[in-house]
């Protein structure tokens, strides 16, 4: 997908203060901890037509209105996720500014979720 250059400046500044992982340390971090939110921040007709098993949804539009009644623990370990890892990295940014201390924006995204074979449904 082509974006726009005004929405690639917005993700490089979030991306600036924003932690990234790999779907590799995704495996490794759900394993050490099984605690661990994985949230498709994707919007809800993306969700519906497939999505990570372990994940919980949060549309990019709601997440700040919600993420706190959702997710209440500001120390939870969170990795964000959407179709290819821009928007993501938007909700990272967004809720690090809400008091969250230890959230993750997925490099890929499902598009790479997919790819790597990851357990999906709908």
């Amino acid at each position: 997908m082509q974006h726009s250059p005004g929405f690639l400046k917005l993700v490089d500044d979030a991306k600036s203060r924003v932690r990234e992982i790999t779907i590799d340390q995704l495996k490794e971090r759900m394993a050490a901890n099984p605690g661990l939110v994985l949230i498709d921040v994707r919007e809800e007709s993306e969700w519906a037509a497939g999505h990570a098993v372990q994940a919980s949804t949060l549309g990019k539009g709601i997440l700040e209105r919600d993420l706190e009644t959702r997710f209440p623990d500001p120390d939870a370990e969170i990795v964000m996720y959407c179709g290819g890892g821009f928007r993501s990295a938007l909700t990272c940014d967004a809720a690090q500014k809400m008091g969250y201390r230890n959230v993750t924006s997925l490099i890929g995204g499902y598009k790479g979720l997919v790819a790597a074979g990851w357990p999906m449904t709908r």
